[in-house]
């Protein structure tokens, strides 16, 4: 049993007290595989009935919590069990009204955000998995709580770049429904690549598949905690600012430690992970971009920011994996524009692009986050944006993911703002370039996937075509590409009969 001093709590005081350290989130993770079925009605009173059930005191044992130790525990989330491999249906209206179901729990037990309305795509879609994508526009646009995510991408299978152009749809069709409240529905969906099934952010939240049938994981942040310890020595070299992260990563894990320990013992469920992942705020001084300034860059963006982002990385993440044996979900630094001032005033003067936040995207802990476009941006170049992202995941063995926000309306250089933790942000300019015959090349007549090793699939009667740029092991520096082509199920039709 691991046991957390007293001195180690009363070192804390000043971080809470004057450097913004708090516990991002408490989220509950709930398997709903008991509660499948085929009747969307039927599946939406019990996935309903058990997340009150089962979360109904998650609200109360965190704000004891709270109170016993003095530690600020900002959001009470839920995740669950991917959606789609919930409800054995193929119509969209039965995934809008299970979300509904989510929505009145979420509200009913007082939590902020319920995630898991979702699914994984990356070699292919069921009738299940097109229906709940279909539905996400009406379901996000319907709902207060609900969070949506679909994996697009693994390293193992490749880019389902069919998804990504049907993503780049769902935001394009989100943004024009939440025009009135600034496009807000679209920082509640991300697009990932190789998705963690133990997440506790939102909106990427899920409970996969390899986990309890209960289980509670938690989210610490202290972005300003570690500013101030860097700030704090601006004479040290490089190896001793990592080293000094670290330390300061290890006492925040302590913290998240215990909390999930406590919360775990008084909801009865498993204890999940620790997520430190430095998380900004729209608060000043809660800022990655000012621990990168504070390292001696004039402005996030400015050349070596690629290189400060992941020095910081990787001392947040080996901090934590010192100071706890459950470090999971993303775990190390975000970097989402409008929820952090100093970033967004960054993009605004023109010295963060979002060319600049791709490079980041490879080093940091998801990708490009909380970025908002013009609204007219066409489907093809929002679709190519995630697939760059998805690229550098798929790539590097990491997870990445992409929460774009569309702002309907609205041209570059104009600000939205979306209230609360999700801050605000200028509308970036994206390249004018064009890029319609690549993608449309993802989304062709007739055609066939082809595996790693040479093997054909089955027709997708969908348009679902997977790009693979895939090594034969992850540790080789050098990839080959495996590319779709058209091949015949018929050698004399030389097409697929069901195309015909």
């Amino acid at each position: 049993m691991v046991f957390i001093s007293e001195q180690e709590i009363l070192e804390t005081v000043s971080m809470i007290r004057s450097e913004n350290l708090d516990v991002r989130a408490v989220t509950m993770g709930i398997s709903l595989t008991d509660c499948a079925g085929r009747d969307p009605r039927r599946v939406a009173e019990r996935v309903h009935a058990k997340i009150v059930q089962r979360a109904g005191r998650l609200v109360g044992v965190a704000d004891e919590i709270e109170h016993k130790y003095g530690i600020p525990i900002v959001n009470k989330r839920v995740s669950l069990t991917p959606i789609a491999h919930v409800v054995g249906s193929d119509d969209p209206a039965a995934y809008v009204e299970v979300a509904h179901a989510l929505d009145a729990a979420a509200e009913q037990i007082g939590i902020d955000f319920v995630g898991g309305f979702s699914c994984l795509v990356q070699k292919g879609f069921t009738d299940a998995d097109s229906a709940l994508i279909e539905a996400i526009p009406e379901a996000i646009s319907g709902t207060q709580r609900v969070c949506s995510s679909v994996n697009v991408a693994s390293t193992r299978a490749g880019i389902n770049m069919d998804a990504v152009v049907r993503m780049a749809d769902v935001l394009k069709s989100v943004s024009r429904k939440t025009a009135a409240e600034d496009c807000i529905g679209c920082a509640k969906i991300v697009v990932f690549c190789n998705v963690p099934e133990d997440n506790p952010f939102m909106a990427g939240a899920l409970h996969g598949s390899g986990e309890p049938e209960v289980s509670v994981n938690v989210a610490i942040s202290g972005p300003g905690v570690v500013r101030n310890a860097v700030a704090n020595h601006p004479e040290a070299s490089l190896i001793e600012l990592a080293d000094l992260i670290k330390r300061t990563a290890f006492k925040i894990t302590r913290v998240g430690e215990l909390v999930a320990r406590e919360a775990s013992q008084m909801l009865g469920a498993q204890m999940g992970i620790i997520d430190l992942s430095l998380a900004p705020t729209p608060a000043v001084g809660d800022s990655i971009a000012e621990i990168l300034e504070s390292m001696g860059l004039g402005q996030v963006g400015a050349p070596g920011t690629t290189a400060a982002l992941a020095m910081l990385n990787d001392a947040v993440k080996k901090g934590g994996t010192m100071a706890t044996s459950s470090t999971g979900g993303l775990s190390g630094a975000f970097i989402p524009v409008s929820e952090d001032a100093a970033m967004a005033k960054a993009a605004a003067d023109g010295v963060l692009s979002i060319e600049k936040l791709e490079a980041m995207t490879a080093v940091c802990s998801l990708g490009l986050d909380m970025i908002v476009v013009p609204g007219d941006i066409p489907r093809n170049a929002l679709a190519g944006v995630i697939a760059d992202v998805m690229a550098i995941g798929m790539i590097n063995a990491k997870t990445t993911g992409a929460r774009l926000i569309p702002a309907y309306g609205k041209k570059v250089g104009d600000w939205v703002t979306l209230g609360g933790l999700f801050g605000e942000a200028p509308v970036m300019a994206v390249s004018s370039a064009g890029n319609d015959a690549f993608v449309e090349r993802a989304c062709p007549p007739r055609y066939r996937v082809l595996r790693t090793d040479g093997a054909a699939q089955a027709c997708p009667c969908r348009s679902s075509i997977i790009l693979r740029i895939a090594a034969a092991d992850s540790r080789m520096s050098r990839a080959r590409e495996i590319f779709s082509a058209s091949v015949s199920c018929s050698t004399a039709s030389m097409v697929w009969p069901c195309c015909r």
